[in-house]
């Protein structure tokens, strides 16, 4: 059988653990199979599209796993998990229209096979169908599924609109991060608490944990762009290509106002990468260079963070698992 647990948990200590995390997963498998088969056969390709096709599936485990703080047996529960993938599957789709990505999991894109009308309204029929499924799952449930919705969405804006004038740019970068994808992650672990019925003075702890991991997550992504082709066969400088912000640019930027190297280096960068070779070249130079150091740096910093926030978590094999998550996030090579 097929191990479905995101690698990041896979070397969780606690075999009874592991298990039922398996087994939850498989559940949640299930149910999004379930929610995403529409009715509708205009529809029901495209919304099966991108869970057909995979994926990590990060949030609903963070959800089975909040749940072993309460009784992570209950239905709730598994329905929570899926809210929590199908809310980002809905944002994946929306945010490959922005980005003009053309694939996705190892697939073309949606808006390759259907066309951008029909990949944004899919997506927003993503959305409509978890919050079907939080509907039924309290208010609590519900207000928190609609204020990460409208995270996701200010975060989307103010990477679109990009830093307004006088507002520090690295400051506004973490910002996005934070709503983008550390609003979600926080998210999930919080309606494993709640679905389960665990107690409520965990909440804040998986709050900032969620936060603070989403933020680090997303700075490792930018460090794996410069780095030497890992496993993932992603092409170094895809980022740095697209002029996609990252951080190890953005503190280039800020080194470049008194260094005449980093100045350098930055034209280098904002020039005309579509030649592979001058693009490797500037690869190098950025991954050598102390900005990319410092990126790291951050990374490890903001999810020392998350493991901090956690201490208040009764010892055992919940909070080993979030440590053990936390780690492996900064140490992943994709």
């Amino acid at each position: 059988m097929k191990n479905l647990l995101p690698k990041q948990f896979r070397s969780v200590s606690d075999k009874d653990l592991l298990k039922k995390l398996e087994a939850g997963l498989a559940l949640v498998e299930a149910r999004l199979i379930e929610a995403t088969t529409h009715a509708d056969p205009v529809a029901k390709d495209a919304t099966r599209h991108l869970v057909d096709a995979g994926g990590k599936r990060i949030r609903p485990v963070l959800v089975l796993l909040a749940a072993q703080l309460g009784n992570p047996n209950l239905k709730e529960v598994i329905d929570s998990a899926a809210v929590a993938e199908i809310t980002h599957l809905a944002t994946l789709y929306h945010d490959d229209v922005m980005d003009e990505a053309p694939t996705r999991r190892g697939v073309p894109t949606a808006h390759m096979v259907w066309g951008n009308n029909i990949a944004i309204l899919t997506g927003d029929l993503l959305f409509a169908r978890a919050s079907q499924i939080a509907a039924y799952l309290g208010d609590e449930i519900i207000r928190l599924q609609s204020s990460t919705f409208e995270r996701l969405c200010l975060g989307q804006m103010h990477e679109t609109v990009g830093p307004r004038e006088g507002e520090n740019p690295i400051d506004h970068y973490i910002r996005v991060l934070a709503d983008k994808t550390g609003s979600l992650i926080s998210a999930s672990a919080q309606m494993g608490l709640l679905a389960s019925g665990g107690d409520r003075k965990y909440q804040e702890p998986l709050i900032e944990f969620g936060e603070s991991i989403g933020v680090a997550f997303q700075l490792i992504d930018d460090i794996i762009d410069i780095a030497e082709e890992g496993e993932s066969g992603k092409t170094p400088g895809t980022d740095l290509r697209a002029g996609v912000p990252t951080l190890p640019v953005l503190l280039l930027r800020q080194q470049a106002q008194s260094d005449s190297d980093a100045a350098a280096l930055l034209a280098r960068i904002e020039g005309d990468l579509t030649n592979d070779e001058t693009l490797e070249q500037v690869v190098v130079e950025l991954r050598n260079h102390p900005a990319a150091e410092e990126a790291e740096a951050e990374a490890r910093r903001w999810a020392a963070k998350a493991i901090a926030a956690i201490d208040p978590l009764p010892e055992g094999s919940v909070k080993q698992a979030l440590v053990t998550f936390a780690n492996a996030v900064v140490d992943r090579t994709n």
